[in-house]
């Protein structure tokens, strides 16, 4: 068993890929950021205290043409609703003697990635792996935000495109080892990929404008989670013994 120095060290190993991911789509998000108004400094402050992509970029459209608190902080509880499933997930895996400090930390690094590298731990989830993995995604998050504020208008605008690539072929790397081990979970990345492209087809053929991203995600997650446990239920250990 690692110590809470090893714990750590490993969630920096673990985190190095996402920061740059995250770099390349926050300097994407600098730039919005500026275009609708955002001083460099808040753009940036911002990034810290929320690190989410979509509400992020959601909030800044929605600043740009001068909506009310309300509407926004509304949309940011839809669209990172997700956040919530996640860090229940997450809950499951710290030990039940980890301090209500700790879990509220971890919750505060909650992201897709993050979640996905927590996950896919076999042990126990230490809330210091979680530190390591946020000590250095979310600078690398933030950095990118200042930076593409600051000097952003002097890319190219295919290049910041390009660069927000790396975030998604990083995800798959993610999700591709444990897929690897078991049919269940490839099964099932396949089964939620093909739902999720076909409802959001659905939505726009149908002008479902009220079901929006952040719930899509959430009902299939919920559908999908509870259908998997259902048919290929997990055995605890000593049940498996």
């Amino acid at each position: 068993m690692l110590s809470r120095r090893g714990y750590f060290f490993r969630g920096v190993r673990d985190g190095v890929p996402i920061a740059l991911g995250y770099f390349a789509v926050s300097f994407a998000l600098g730039i919005k950021a500026t275009e609708a108004g955002i001083s460099p400094f808040f753009a940036a402050l911002m990034s810290l205290l929320n690190v989410t992509s979509a509400g992020e970029a959601a909030a800044i459209a929605l600043l740009g043409v001068g909506t009310t608190y309300f509407e926004i902080g509304f949309t940011q509880l839809v669209i990172n609703i997700r956040y919530l499933l996640m860090s229940c997930a997450l809950s499951q895996k710290l030990s039940p003697k980890t301090g209500f400090l700790h879990r509220m930390l971890v919750g505060y690094g909650v992201t897709d990635e993050i979640f996905g590298i927590s996950a896919a731990l076999d042990e126990e989830l230490s809330p210091y792996y979680s530190y390591g993995a946020i000590a250095v995604s979310v600078p690398g998050w933030t950095l990118g935000t200042l930076l593409g504020a600051l000097m952003g208008n002097l890319l190219p605008a295919r290049v910041t495109v390009a660069l927000s690539v790396a975030l998604y072929a990083m995800f798959i790397a993610i999700i591709l080892p444990p897929a690897k081990k078991s049919r269940v979970i490839a099964g099932l990345v396949a089964v939620s990929m093909l739902a999720s492209a076909g409802l959001t087809y659905l939505c726009s053929v149908l002008e479902l404008t009220w079901f929006t991203e952040g719930f899509r995600i959430v009902a299939l997650t919920v559908v999908i989670s509870l259908a998997a446990a259902i048919l290929f239920p997990v055995k605890d250990k000593e049940v498996a013994e």
